[in-house]
């Protein structure tokens, strides 16, 4: 399982389609499986129940996406502020896509979608999120100004090491226990 992270426009939907492709499992957006559940979009969920209600309702969704199948999982771009979700990535292979603020602006400006977008306080929310994505990433991928594809090659090129790496390292660890 990977798990996406990152602020909104970082590419988290676009990468995760592409890295579901290459690796042959499915991908799933956080966000639609919460607007599936709820039977409402996220903008409904937030201008009638409040952010406070929606973080709980990502909290679970989150829970039960990671505890299934494998697969490619994007979050939505505030997942890492609920500490019980920081939890649950504690134990999954979580690569945070590192965006610029102005290169997200640019990227989602203007989108009716996305209700993060209408508060007064969005600049000290990116800054804010940002020590959260880093600290729950096993892996960190610069997007500023590179086609999807890119990132996506380095992201699997990155993983790819890392696996090898850990299984040279479990090999010889079983080699020496016996």
């Amino acid at each position: 399982m990977i798990v996406l992270v990152g602020f909104m426009g970082a590419g988290k939907t676009t990468v995760g389609h592409l890295l579901a492709e290459r690796l042959g499992l499915p991908f799933v957006d956080s966000d639609l499986v919460i607007e599936q559940q709820a039977g409402r979009p996220v903008r409904q969920i937030f201008a009638e129940d409040g952010e406070p209600a929606f973080r709980a309702l990502e909290h679970q969704v989150i829970a039960g996406l990671l505890d299934g199948p494998d697969l490619v999982l994007a979050l939505g771009g505030g997942a890492a502020e609920h500490p019980g979700t920081r939890d649950l990535l504690a134990t999954a292979q979580v690569v945070y896509l590192q965006v610029g603020y102005e290169q997200a602006m640019a990227r989602v400006g203007g989108d009716p979608g996305r209700p993060v977008l209408a508060r007064p306080d969005l600049a000290a929310t990116y800054r804010r999120r940002l020590p959260l994505y880093a600290a729950v990433a096993t892996l960190t991928v610069p997007t500023d100004h590179r086609p999807p594809e890119a990132v996506g090659h380095d992201i699997l090129t990155r993983l790819t090491i890392r696996l090898s790496l850990f299984d040279l390292t479990d090999r010889g660890a079983r080699t020496r226990e016996g």
